[in-house]
């Protein structure tokens, strides 16, 4: 089955090529639910780029399930050559060996996929506020907006019935925290504001779950996110506005969603509030917000004001017999510029991606945003790395033209960093730097790559295969990692294979074979 599902593609590409070609090329990753494609045809005196392999997702498709089913796992990574004269080869392997080719380019392999790189906010100072919700005021509150939305559409809003007292502290059992008593007061008065499959859309929009609805979605939404090592080595959970009121997590237990955009985005209480905080919080959470939550209100008591007063101001509008508060503009993210660095820094800065720059990069301007946490140079240079001494950036993505990496020693917030250079760099100033855990060196001329083996808790790594064969020579690969990189786009899944090997992967498992159009396969 395998033979025959990579006969047939091999047959559309040979059909396919264009004149002149002497090779193809074509990588895969496949899972159950879809699959990756990248690969050309070279023809001598021309790009590779001009001469895509044409798309093959149901043949690929099909080949990934025949190896599933000759014993490979949830996901394949394969490659097939093949020439003019129907000579091809496939290697494949299973669950051991990602291709990021078209997207960072090379191979990635996890070494242990039990780990995941912590999240600052679990980490964060505890709020010691009392909560601000009053479930008095809550429910009078609730039933002055009712009344106002109804003035509006000329009749009164039907709702469900009240959650029972026993529903409640089922609810509660299951979550494992009690609600906040704003919220579980109004659930005294109505479990949502859907009847049947019509919800009423109460909170800015939003619908306003039943309470089953709330206990299955936390258990949903719970934990955080896993985006795999490809987006999570440089990835940053940003802050809140204000500050250090929510915790800097993609998900948390005691964020508890209650309203649904019916988008996979929600409105929760947070019952474990950063430092400003205070428990019963509303924050936003969900799709839009897997860099960091955004803070909403002190308490669902007070955004029920909120919305009461937007109506009695006439700051609402009114569509097909729905009444939508305007609530001020929301951004889905932190404050960041894409582009260049302005004029004038914005002091919430908490990202920039340095697109436009053509010379040298002076990073002094960024001092002017304290809050500083992610610091992209994608293109240009930089000469100087001290600014970064005073901010808080975790990660950093840049070229060095000259200078050196002593500004970062003992940086006690860096955990990522991409680093270019123009010339050989000491990487040796890296140990001090207690929280770095993600680190890509396939752009930098480094000294003494041995040096990696001394930093004291690197968990993701990424070089070119030269770099590599030279710190597993010398026996110095980091100790800690838990995925790693072979940043080298050229590479053939069986060079990738060695590489995995080398660094304490087995690779026994993958599946090699060549065969010849007309022919039976060797």
């Amino acid at each position: 089955m395998v033979e025959q599902a990579a006969r047939r593609i091999v047959e559309k590409l040979v059909a396919a090529a264009p004149a002149g070609w002497t090779r193809a090329v074509l990588g895969c990753t496949a899972r159950a639910g879809g699959a990756s494609l990248t690969g050309a045809y070279f023809v001598p005196g021309t790009a590779s780029w001009r001469h895509p392999v044409p798309s093959l997702f149901p043949e690929l498709r099909a080949l990934a399930g025949a190896l599933r089913a000759a014993g490979g796992g949830e996901s394949t990574t394969l490659e097939i050559e093949c020439r003019p004269s129907g000579e091809y080869r496939l290697v494949a392997s299973a669950d051991t060996i990602t291709s990021l080719r078209g997207r960072g380019g090379g191979f990635q392999v996890v070494l242990d996929p039990d780990y995941r790189l912590p999240e600052p906010g679990f980490g964060q100072e505890a709020g010691t506020a009392a909560p601000a919700g009053d479930p008095e005021l809550a429910v009078a509150r609730f039933r002055a907006y009712l009344e106002r939305r109804a003035a509006i559409l000329g009749r009164p809003e039907q709702l469900p019935p009240p959650a029972s007292a026993a529903a409640l502290d089922e609810a509660e059992r299951r979550i494992g925290r009690p609600l906040p008593a704003d919220l579980r007061a109004l659930y005294s008065i109505a479990d949502g504001d859907g009847v049947g499959f019509e919800h009423r859309y109460l909170l800015g929009g939003m619908a306003w779950m039943a309470l089953k609805s709330l206990v299955t979605v936390h258990a949903d939404q719970r934990e955080s996110a896993w985006y795999s090592w490809e987006l999570a080595w440089h990835s940053v959970v940003f802050d809140t506005d204000p500050a250090d009121t929510v915790r800097r997590c993609d998900g948390h237990p005691a964020w508890l969603p209650f309203a649904t955009g019916e988008d996979g985005n929600y409105l929760a209480v947070d019952l474990a509030p950063a430092r400003d905080g205070r428990p019963g919080q509303v924050i936003r959470m969900g799709r839009d917000y897997n860099r960091g939550p955004a803070y909403v209100a002190d308490s669902l008591t007070s955004l029920l004001g909120r919305h009461l007063k937007e109506l009695e101001e006439g700051a609402y509008e009114e569509e097909d017999g729905y009444v939508f508060p305007l609530e001020p503009g929301r951004r889905f993210g932190p404050e960041r510029i894409i582009g260049e660095i302005p004029d004038e820094v914005p002091p919430a800065l908490q990202a920039i991606h340095i697109n436009d720059a053509t010379g040298p990069v002076d990073l002094a301007p960024l001092l002017a945003a304290p809050s500083l946490r992610l610091l992209h140079l994608n293109s240009g240079a930089t000469a100087d790395l001290t600014p970064l001494r005073a901010l808080p950036v975790e990660s950093l993505r840049v070229t060095l033209d000259g200078g050196d990496l002593t500004p970062l020693e003992g940086h006690p917030d860096l955990s990522s960093l991409s680093l270019g250079t123009t010339a050989p760099i000491d990487i040796a100033p890296l140990r001090t730097v207690p929280n770095l855990r993600g680190l890509d060196l396939s752009r930098a001329e480094v000294r003494d790559l041995t040096v990696l083996a001394d930093l004291p808790d690197l968990r993701y790594l990424a070089l070119t295969a030269r770099q590599w064969t030279a710190l597993v020579d010398e026996g110095k690969a980091p100790p800690t990692l838990a995925a790693a990189r072979l940043a080298d786009d050229e590479a053939t899944l069986d060079e990738a294979l060695a590489w995995s090997d080398r660094i304490g992967l087995d690779t026994g498992g993958a599946l090699r074979f060549t065969g010849t159009l007309g022919t039976e396969g060797g």
